[in-house]
């Protein structure tokens, strides 16, 4: 088994916490962790129909049988269970009591926030980050990585990405699309997914993807917050602080896995990568996204936006420490070049900051005297920024 590296921050949380949260996308190995860290808990599925049945006809007696606690996966499932495990969490002071697991977070969430509030800690388990499988840049080949993404089946028992990634998306579509919405015209819903990977790394423009999808603005808007929830795309925030500069204020959309969105726009191997047109903002989202990973498996809520105007000045990331705004500007490119540092010096100037990153495929680091450090995307994670 892989670690992971959420494992310690779970751990914390169920030496404090009455009951702990894992939510993620599914075969993100949420079941994995929670039965590796808690081995004497009882395990139930509540997507076994019989499991289910019980739990919803006869919770107390469902309960009642897992008096020392169990784990409870896919527990969105019975959403019932919720107002019966806050009685039971209100009457023990036992922390770790309960481990409940759930791949739909708008579900969850919304059963956490009624019933479950102060009494269980929540934590996103993400697909693999690339430090739980890699420790050097030189171990890492990114169009190989772009590819096949970091879903664990791909890695155990290690199942073909161009086998995987259409089953998943089918069973995606299939089982959470239909539990949280139920959408009559999936083909429609599947050509919209496609649509929207075509998008990835660009600004989301609702209007756009309704006139190219067939469906109203609504409806997009809608499926939009199907595929946040269920962890298919993050949605990037613009940093709103003016600088006396017109800002652009839309969301900028990134799927949480870069071999989801090949396999979506039709990549046969990793070989094609390097002459493909979207390539650049493919690498984009995999750095992206890894910062996002380093942020969820610590428990901490994620602080990244990114900042545009409408004269065309971006930078791709900016990392919001309170205090201090870190500009991270992302490159495909393996050699450094001047134009890779005109948007952060821009940025610098207007923001008065005086440092920043550029993370690109090269191994090459630099410190300049402007305060920018070029360096390596894997050094860029290390570095922990």
């Amino acid at each position: 088994m892989i670690e992971r590296i959420a494992a310690s921050k779970v751990k914390q949380l169920a030496a404090t916490f009455k009951s702990v949260a894992i939510t993620g996308p599914r075969q993100s190995g949420k079941t994995t962790l929670a039965k590796s860290l808690f081995p004497g808990k009882a395990y139930l599925s509540l997507e076994n129909p019989d499991v289910r049945r019980f739990a919803l006809e006869d919770p107390r007696g469902f309960l009642s049988r897992y008096q020392s606690g169990a784990i409870f996966d896919e527990v969105q499932r019975a959403p019932e269970l919720f107002s019966y495990l806050q009685e039971i969490l209100d009457e023990s002071p036992e922390p770790g009591r309960f481990i409940l697991t759930g791949s739909n977070n708008f579900l969850l969430q919304q059963n956490i926030s009624q019933t479950l509030a102060g009494r269980i800690a929540i934590l996103n388990l993400l697909p693999f980050s690339t430090r739980e499988l890699y420790d050097k840049p030189s171990d890492v080949d990114e169009n190989q990585i772009i590819f096949q993404g970091l879903y664990p089946p791909i890695y155990e028992p290690g199942i073909p990405p161009e086998d995987w990634f259409p089953n998943y998306l089918r069973t995606y579509i299939d089982r959470d699309v239909r539990q949280i919405k139920n959408i009559t015209d999936l083909i429609v819903f599947e050509r919209f997914i496609r649509l929207l990977a075509g998008r990835n790394g660009q600004e989301l423009n609702l209007t756009s993807l309704a006139v190219d999808t067939g469906v109203d603005t609504k409806t997009v808007q809608s499926w939009i917050g199907i595929l946040e929830s269920s962890f298919i795309i993050y949605l990037l925030r613009p940093h709103y602080k003016n600088f006396n500069k017109t800002l652009i204020k839309r969301p900028k959309v990134y799927f949480y896995d870069t071999g989801l969105v090949c396999s979506l726009l039709g990549v046969l191997n990793a070989g094609q990568l390097p002459l493909h047109p979207l390539r650049g903002a493919l690498f984009e989202s995999l750095v992206v996204t890894e910062l996002v990973k380093q942020r969820t498996n610590a428990g901490k809520p994620v602080n990244l936006y990114y900042w545009r105007d409408k004269t065309g000045h971006e930078v791709d990331v900016v990392v919001d420490n309170g205090l201090a705004l870190v500009p991270v500007e992302i490159k495909a490119g393996k050699t450094v070049n001047n134009e890779f540092f005109g948007n952060i010096a821009y940025w610098n100037k207007l923001s008065g900051a005086t440092t920043g990153y550029i993370a690109y495929a090269g191994n090459q680091i630099e410190e300049r005297s402007n305060g920018i450090t070029v360096l390596n995307w894997f050094e860029l994670l290390k570095r922990g920024v």
